[in-house]
């Protein structure tokens, strides 16, 4: 039995046809010619954005912690916040918990620089590093939402608890979000270990690892 067509479908193609002819030029999208993001894209967010005062944040801080990488990232790192290191440099993920994330990044092939991007929900740094409050990420989420627009990773890696439980909504602890391919917004996210709390429990680099490995692996696939 030959398909049939529907009648929208029918009168589409007696359309083309009485234009072009009996030719018909197809169009098919090569996923590898899709435009790469501009740099200066983020740039100019960063630019537009970096005076932000939503909140109380903003008369806090020492320095707008817009993110850091490769804006073409097919791994987007998303922490909580910065902490007292960042909000000094301006750069999310410095000092040791950083050079951890670097070692990490390095075993997986990336880097800051090699196909990863870095930032965090909150772009100011709270008061002596405590959790995000709810309206702070109400104001400074969708600032997120725009760099994983522009940026378009193929996977966002949430790092700690508190960064999984802003991110997702849930109030879990992170055993439980780990090992499962979350959906933030239609884009595929899984939670892992914080780097500093590597640092204070070393128990916890191998379960870390062990999500890398997935990362890496998805990733490649």
């Amino acid at each position: 039995m030959k398909p049939r067509l529907s009648d929208p479908a029918r009168r589409y193609l007696k359309q083309v046809r009485d234009i072009f002819g009996d030719e018909l030029f197809l169009n098919f999208k090569d996923p590898d010619s899709e435009p790469l993001a501009n740099p200066g894209e983020l740039d100019a967010f960063h630019r537009d954005i970096c005076e932000c005062q939503k909140c109380p944040l903003g008369q806090t801080r020492n320095k707008f912690v817009f993110g850091v990488g490769d804006s073409n990232a097919s791994l987007l790192l998303v922490g909580e916040a910065p902490g007292r290191d960042e909000d000094l440099k301006g750069e999310p993920f410095v000092g040791r918990a950083g050079f951890l994330l670097d070692k990490i990044l390095k075993a997986i092939g990336r880097s800051r620089e090699k196909d990863v991007y870095i930032c965090n929900v909150l772009k100011c740094r709270p008061p002596e590093n405590r959790d995000p409050l709810t309206n702070e990420v109400e104001q400074c989420e969708p600032y997120l939402l725009d760099q994983i627009r522009l940026i378009k990773p193929k996977l966002i890696v949430s790092l700690g608890r508190v960064a999984g439980q802003t991110l997702l909504r849930v109030d879990k602890p992170l055993k439980s979000m780990r090992n499962v391919i979350h959906d933030y917004h239609g884009t595929p996210l899984i939670v892992t270990y914080h780097p500093a709390a590597l640092l204070r429990n070393e128990n916890l680099k191998r379960p870390t690892w062990e999500d890398f490995k997935k990362i890496r692996d998805y990733l490649e696939a």
